[in-house]
């Protein structure tokens, strides 16, 4: 049986070998970094008290770690939305959203296939 999911993840982990968008970045700051990505793109961000509380992802001390890495990495940012300057919100950069583009070519490449 041709698994997909596998052929997948064969392209995926080659792209990131050859492009440096995610390189660094482990599995938990990437299980983060998807979270950010698929609220922005619901149009509902992640504030950065809501990030501290997913559990099922790790501890709000290591989330913290993980997203001051993705920080540094480039791939998010902090925005205020509106007038209220206390809260902030978790947004994609352009240099995730290009990473997330490459992935969706690869599945489209995969799907076609």
């Amino acid at each position: 049986m041709d698994n997909l999911y596998l052929r997948f993840l064969r392209i995926a982990r080659a792209i990131k070998i050859h492009k440096n968008e995610t390189n660094s970045i482990d599995a938990t700051a990437m299980l983060l970094l998807n979270e950010v990505a698929v609220r922005h793109f619901e149009g509902k961000n992640i504030t950065v008290t809501e990030a501290m509380s997913l559990s099922s992802i790790a501890s709000p001390a290591t989330i913290h770690r993980k997203l001051d890495e993705l920080r540094e990495a480039g791939l998010i940012e902090q925005i205020f939305e509106g007038k209220n300057r206390r809260t902030k919100f978790l947004v994609p950069t352009k240099t995730s959203n290009t990473y997330f583009e490459k992935m969706s070519i690869a599945i489209a490449n995969i799907a076609n296939t």
